[in-house]
C-alpha cells in the first residue's frame, strides 16, 4: 500500500480546482512506496535527470529524443514544473529513497475528461532496470488516479520491441488490449504499439477476491 502526502502549503492550491482530478493536477501530492518517493520535479533534480535522460539506450522507445546537454534538462524540468502551475497533466519524478536521487519519471500523457480516462508513460534510468521500480511507481500511481482521480480507466501503451515496458504494465494488472499498428512516428519510423488497460471495476474486482481470500 502507498502512502500519499499532500504538502499543507499545497491545501490552498488544491481548493481552487477542487477536489478530485483537477486537484491532483494543481497540486500533485508526493506518493510513498516501499523503496520509492513520486514527487514534484525541482530544478535541482536536473543532474540526476541528465545522468540517465542522456542515454540514447533509455531514449529509444520513448517520444523523447535523449537530452544532449543540462540545458536541455533544466528545460524539461521548467516545462513540467509549468504544467504544475496551470494544472495540467504532469509528471512525477520517481526519487529512490535510499539514495535520494531521481531515478526516472512517471505521469499523465493524456487525460479524456468526458470518458474519465488517462494514460500514463513512465521512463526509468538504466542502472534502475530489472529491479521491479517501474511497476513499484506504476502501481502507486495508478492507485492514487483510481482513488483520488475517480478515473474508469487507465491506459498505457508501448513499442512493441520493448518487452520489458509490457511485463510492467502486465504486473501491474493491466491488461493487453492489442496492437495499435504504426501508431505513432518516433525517430524517423512508424511504429508499432501495444495498448494495455485496466477499469475502475478490474480494481473492485481484485479488492473483493482478496477480502474473500481473508475472510
Amino acid at each position: 500500500m502507498s502512502k500519499i502526502t499532500l504538502p499543507v502549503a499545497d491545501w490552498l492550491d488544491l481548493r481552487k480546482p477542487g477536489s478530485g482530478i483537477r486537484g491532483i493536477f494543481y497540486a500533485p501530492p508526493t506518493i510513498e512506496t516501499a523503496r520509492l518517493r513520486l514527487r514534484r520535479l525541482r530544478m535541482k533534480d536536473d543532474r540526476d535527470l541528465y545522468a540517465w535522460t542522456s542515454d540514447p539506450e533509455v531514449a529509444r522507445y520513448v517520444l523523447w529524443d535523449a537530452h544532449r546537454s543540462l540545458a536541455d534538462t533544466r528545460t524539461y524540468i521548467r516545462y513540467i514544473r509549468g504544467l504544475y502551475r496551470r494544472g495540467l497533466p504532469g509528471s512525477w519524478g520517481i526519487e529512490q529513497k535510499e539514495t535520494g536521487r531521481v531515478i526516472g519519471t512517471i505521469g499523465i500523457m493524456a487525460w479524456s475528461p468526458d470518458n474519465r480516462s488517462i494514460e500514463i508513460g513512465y521512463s526509468l534510468g538504466r542502472a534502475w532496470w530489472g529491479r521491479g521500480y517501474a511497476a513499484e511507481a506504476l502501481q502507486s500511481l495508478m492507485d492514487l488516479m483510481f482513488r483520488e482521480g475517480k478515473v474508469n480507466r487507465i491506459e498505457a501503451q508501448c513499442d512493441v520491441r520493448n518487452p520489458a515496458s509490457a511485463r510492467v504494465m502486465e504486473k501491474c494488472g493491466m491488461r493487453r488490449e492489442g496492437i495499435l499498428r504504426e501508431r505513432v512516428f518516433n525517430k524517423g519510423e512508424a511504429v508499432n504499439v501495444v495498448l494495455y488497460a485496466a477499469l475502475a471495476e478490474d480494481r473492485k474486482m481484485t479488492g473483493d477476491a482478496e477480502r474473500t481470500e481473508k475472510d
